[in-house]
């Protein structure tokens, strides 16, 4: 096979990077726009043409797990490269001695300064870089003619890899901003989300779809009370579900957490909009766990509990009452912080633009929350009531099915 055979499919925007000779290479903008798939596809057809090195890295990756790893397999089978690259659970070598090494910036400094030899460097959910290991990364990349590509979906304003590299303009650096509109291959799913977020909170539809820095504002009901993080879930945690059944055009939400001390950490989310009945359950055991405890879940809903529970779930209905809203995000708020799994993105939005109402006229923020960018949020609420009302047992025992 020639690399002239191969069947390639490359959105337009990302036609300069097979050409460009310049140092840095910057992809950036919203969800969905298939700015990862696209440099998955080109460094696998690089690879594929002569030996090359590649790095690839991210600030945080404890795992092989939190890399593009799967990602480059997935594509190297779409490409029909199979035969050609050998792919192990650590690197990717091809049949030329092209290899494909993945390594965390964050406290891997020596390991990272001592890569010799890298053609090319992927930095994947560039972002989250910091000041100290983006310094440390770009002089390490020093093969003549190498290059660093950068793909992020943007975020603070002042985080290095934008400012650097976005709001500079530098003759080194081949800047693309990549949106959903790029992506010919935009799933459905993905478009009822971005149309649902265009239609309810245009802010979060900027930030999201059409990659605008956020701003929290004082307004955000979790402002300072929540962070991003990778960590791995300890195996002697109790585990607790909530779910929320949306209705119409709103999504259906599952979160999974846990609780040590006085900190929260959400590990797992599932959800979507225009999720039929019948395909509930498959999407609830995207979370693990979730047929083995109990579910909290929205009573609004009991024709779908019973359904739920039919398919061979454990579900049962919130208490809510009175003041339930505002005294479960009150509880939530209690903890000293609530940390948020880089894979529950839905939930990351949610936390970022879950609100209270501000008077147009006054620009006093008022004492009332408003009712959007909260499913995830809610299904939280019910998983964590009993803790609330203290019974902190009731909920999350466990179960074994008979037969």
């Amino acid at each position: 096979m020639t690399a002239a055979a191969l069947t390639l499919n490359i959105p337009a925007d990302l036609l300069p990077v097979y050409t460009t000779k310049k140092r840095y290479i910057n992809i950036y903008g919203g969800r969905g726009s298939a700015k990862s798939w696209g440099i998955a596809d080109f460094l696998i057809i690089k690879g594929y043409e002569k030996t090359l090195r590649i790095l690839c890295t991210r600030e945080v990756q404890n795992s092989i797990k939190d890399s593009v790893h799967k990602l480059l397999s997935d594509r190297i089978e779409a490409l029909g490269l199979s035969s050609f690259y050998k792919i192990t659970d650590k690197n990717i070598k091809g049949l030329n001695g092209t290899e494909f090494i993945f390594k965390g910036l964050y406290r891997n400094v020596v390991d990272i300064k001592s890569t010799e030899g890298i053609s090319i460097c992927w930095c994947e959910e560039a972002q989250s870089i910091s000041r100290y290991s983006l310094d440390v990364l770009k002089p390490t990349i020093r093969k003549e003619n190498s290059q660093i590509i950068f793909t992020y979906n943007p975020d603070d304003i002042s985080a290095p890899i934008h400012t650097d590299f976005t709001l500079t303009e530098r003759e080194d650096t081949l800047k693309i901003k990549m949106n959903y509109s790029a992506n010919p291959f935009f799933p459905t799913v993905l478009q009822n989300e971005m149309e649902y977020d265009k239609r309810v909170n245009y802010e979060k539809y900027l930030h999201v779809w059409e990659g605008e820095c956020r701003s929290i504002s004082d307004a955000c009901v979790f402002k300072g009370k929540f962070q991003e993080q990778t960590f791995d879930t300890p195996d002697d945690v109790t585990l607790y579900y909530g779910a929320d059944w949306g209705f119409s055009v709103d999504p259906i939400a599952l979160v999974r957490f846990f609780i040590m001390g006085n900190f929260l950490y959400i590990d797992y989310e599932a959800g979507g909009v225009g999720v039929e009945i019948p395909d509930t359950p498959k999407l609830f055991d995207q979370v693990p766990g979730s047929r083995d405890y109990y579910i909290t879940a929205d009573s609004a809903r009991p024709e779908l509990i019973s359904y739920m529970n039919r398919n061979g779930f454990r579900i049962r209905a919130a208490v809510k009452g009175k003041n339930s809203v505002e005294e479960g995000i009150e509880f939530l708020k209690g903890f000293e912080m609530i940390y948020i799994h880089t894979r529950c993105k839905r939930v990351l939005d949610e936390f970022k633009y879950y609100s209270y109402k501000v008077d147009k006229l006054t620009g006093d923020i008022l004492p009332v929350l408003v009712d959007a960018n909260n499913h995830y949020i809610d299904s939280l609420r019910y998983g964590s009531e009993k803790i609330r009302r203290g019974n902190k047992y009731a909920t999350v025992a466990r179960y074994t099915k008979k037969g």
